[in-house]
């Protein structure tokens, strides 16, 4: 059932997105008197799952689940019609419009992806607000056990002070910044220390089984014991919070960790406060210097104890307007670090670049529609800043031509143009081929 309600997310989402980029083609296309022979959902190689004439167009949904598309009459795109191309241009094409309306129609499928974003992160902002851990709450730093940040010398316990020089307030906004971050300065037992993060740390995160960073410290809350523990009869309840063993005081789980590994196949005394009353309770260390019990993560317990604080902000339909746009802004500005590290063969990043199966997994198995929306307006971000690359048979690559164009008073001629777009979609297959190949290999090698 889990993944039924991930495949509904990921399907709804981007056809969601496909539907309005193409939109944002259709309707200045139209508006400026331009035919629009087709408008599909998906690509209709050979034949279409369903499709419907409606005026001048054919509206359809196609099989072939790779994105979308508008045929625009008189314009050099995938489709390769030469023989219309080879007849005399006619009012309604679009090889007949002034430069400026050309423009303005290849451009308006990555406008409707940034007006997309924005919308959901105002309206998003008014509906759900924000809620997020105040870094200040953190008193004894974060839990750090990745070894690619502990071979650069990050220690469980530290306190990250600033990243790039940027301070933060709050848990969310820090993880975001860390995974595009070349320097971090963290506060150690009351002495500030910086490290410089190597130049291909975001490779090796992204092609990394763990992707851990510096994670929340939490406590021992026991959610559940496998019946395969022989602490099954021990009289454990769900939210028991664990605090000593054999006397001594341990806040931590990370620090519980570190202490039954030096009790391996040991019977020891645990302290365990349950209803506001400390109780003792004899349990069983197995020979790996485990417990076997499942932990419980509880965010509101964690508060309630004291390890943390939850912020919860609250907008209205006025201020939602101005947090929006900044969210988009920082969404927009730590998608294009993330593109410039993965644009640079030394970082290693492009080797964590995926495809379908990588999107896919950033769905939540839970449905959830304020994780959807969220996931949907980054999405867009990524797929209006994808189309805007100089690749000729994507927006951006029309864009490069029509500029051109407009600049040099010269437009580039028939034969050229599809040989261009030619290049321009084996660079796309290449880069698809290249994207869900790395999902493939991921998968095998995990």
């Amino acid at each position: 059932m889990d993944i039924v309600v991930q495949v509904a997310q990921f399907l709804l989402s981007l056809s969601l997105l496909i539907v309005l980029h193409e939109f944002g083609h259709f309707l200045p296309a139209r508006l400026f008197g331009t035919r629009v022979e087709k408008f599909f959902l998906f690509f209709d190689v050979k034949f279409a799952l369903f499709k419907k004439k409606i005026g001048e167009t054919v509206y359809g949904i196609g099989w072939l689940p790779l994105g979308g598309y508008v045929k625009i009459s008189g314009m050099i795109d995938e489709s390769m019609d030469k023989e219309q191309m080879a007849l005399p241009p006619q009012p309604y094409e679009f090889r007949s419009k002034p430069a400026w309306q050309r423009l303005i129609i290849m451009l308006g499928g990555v406008i409707v992806n940034f007006l997309i974003a924005l919308f959901i992160y105002i309206l998003g902002s008014a509906y759900y607000g924000d809620t997020t851990i105040a870094i200040d709450s953190l008193k004894d730093g974060f839990l750090v056990e990745n070894p690619i940040l502990t071979d650069v010398g990050f220690r469980t316990g530290d306190k990250i002070k600033s990243v790039d020089g940027e301070v933060f307030d709050n848990y969310t906004d820090l993880r975001n910044g860390l995974i595009v971050a070349d320097q971090v300065t963290v506060d150690r037992d009351g002495v500030e220390m910086s490290f410089d993060l190597p130049e291909d740390f975001l490779g090796k995160l992204s092609t990394s089984d763990n992707r851990d960073l510096f994670e929340l410290r939490e406590p021992f809350f026991v959610g559940q014991v496998t019946d395969s523990s022989a602490n099954k009869g021990a009289g454990l309840q769900e939210k028991d919070y664990l605090v000593a063993i054999n006397g001594e005081e341990l806040r931590y789980f990370d620090e519980f960790v570190e202490k039954l590994n030096t009790l391996k196949g040991q019977t020891v005394s645990t302290s365990i406060l349950r209803d506001g009353n400390r109780i003792e309770v004899p349990l069983v260390v197995s020979n790996e210097g485990k417990l076997d019990i499942y932990r419980l993560n509880d965010l509101k317990l964690m508060e309630e104890f004291g390890y943390l604080k939850i912020v919860r902000k609250e907008y209205t339909l006025g201020e939602s307007f101005g947090v929006g746009f900044d969210k988009f802004r920082s969404k927009f500005g730590w998608y294009g670090s993330q593109l410039k590290k993965i644009g640079n063969p030394s970082t290693g990043a492009y080797k964590g670049v995926g495809g379908f199966w990588a999107i896919f997994q950033i769905f939540p198995s839970v449905w959830s529609w304020e994780a959807f929306w969220s996931i949907t307006a980054f999405l867009s971000i990524m797929l209006g800043v994808l189309n805007l690359l100089p690749i000729p048979a994507l927006d951006g690559g029309h864009v490069m031509f029509l500029l051109y164009e407009m600049i040099s008073g010269r437009k580039p001629n028939d034969k050229f143009m599809e040989y261009a777009q030619l290049v321009g979609f084996f660079l796309l297959i290449a880069l698809l081929l290249f994207a869900n190949g790395n999902d493939i290999y991921r998968a095998i090698t995990k």
